[in-house]
């Protein structure tokens, strides 16, 4: 069963800064939704939100119908999962012992480590291609090794909803459409994940969530999203919008941008 994720006039801030604002988002169950826009405007708050790992200024974040802010923190984190940008691992941890962390919200002081949980483990590093790191500490690793161990970890708590913040972040073009089909092997889980590239959300995205100075300025599939227009209203940049001649999918060529001389 997959959880039914939405959120209802959203505002969330910062001391007295407010990043998100009325933000009214209908996240398709068992699809990939990815979150687009500039730098700063707010897609990673909205992401941490979701999570519950900010409390509401305003409106309400809902679980199938259900205010999040009302439930048991554990029932929440059994049913969401959220990988943050740039996570760190206790020095000396192994993979095998982080991705275990991840069977936690599934345990009670009655109920410690089980045959689900080892199961639950397993599958979740050979989703991601490390079950051959087991053995090995995080700080043997190289940078997309690690990335996918740290998705390992997020599988193995066998969320329904996963959100991942920037999961492809400093990883070369091989390991980033390694991670993003990982992600595509998730489904029917929802997936929620923020990204910077928007052609490769376009590609796997099967919803788009634009944003813009902290506000929802359009949400919908890559094509009814992925538009000069819009584009430029997003992103600041002029493009053209072809097909992309592997996928089908939208591609943003973007104008060259005006080289200002002193």
């Amino acid at each position: 069963m997959t959880a039914h994720l939405t959120t209802s006039g959203l505002t969330l801030g910062y001391g007295d800064a407010t990043i998100v604002a009325e933000a009214t988002v209908d996240f398709p169950v068992g699809r990939i939704t990815v979150v687009v826009g500039r730098n700063g405007c707010g897609k990673s708050t909205l992401l941490r939100g979701l999570a519950r790992l900010i409390p509401p200024r305003a409106g309400a974040v809902l679980l199938d119908g259900a205010d999040i802010a009302q439930q048991p923190a554990r029932t929440v984190a059994r049913r969401v999962g959220m990988l943050p940008q740039q996570p760190v691992a206790p020095d000396g941890i192994t993979v095998g012992e982080l991705v275990g962390r991840g069977r936690h919200p599934h345990q009670r002081w009655f109920r410690q480590w089980s045959d689900a949980d080892e199961a639950a483990v397993r599958a979740a590093l050979t989703a991601t291609d490390t079950l051959d790191l087991v053995e090995r500490t995080m700080d043997q690793l190289s940078g997309g090794q690690k990335q996918r161990v740290w998705l390992a970890l997020a599988i193995a708590q066998d969320p329904e909803v996963m959100l991942l913040d920037e999961p492809t972040t400093f990883l070369d073009l091989a390991h980033q459409l390694d991670i993003l089909d990982v992600l595509r092997n998730m489904l029917p889980r929802t997936v929620i994940a923020v990204l910077h590239d928007l052609n490769l959300a376009a590609r796997y995205a099967d919803h788009l969530v634009a944003m813009r100075d902290g506000r929802v300025v359009a949400q919908g599939s890559p094509a009814e999203i992925v538009r000069p227009d819009l584009v430029a209203e997003v992103f600041g940049v002029e493009s053209t919008v072809i097909d992309d001649p592997m996928t089908g999918t939208p591609l943003v060529v973007p104008a060259g941008r005006t080289v200002r001389t002193a």
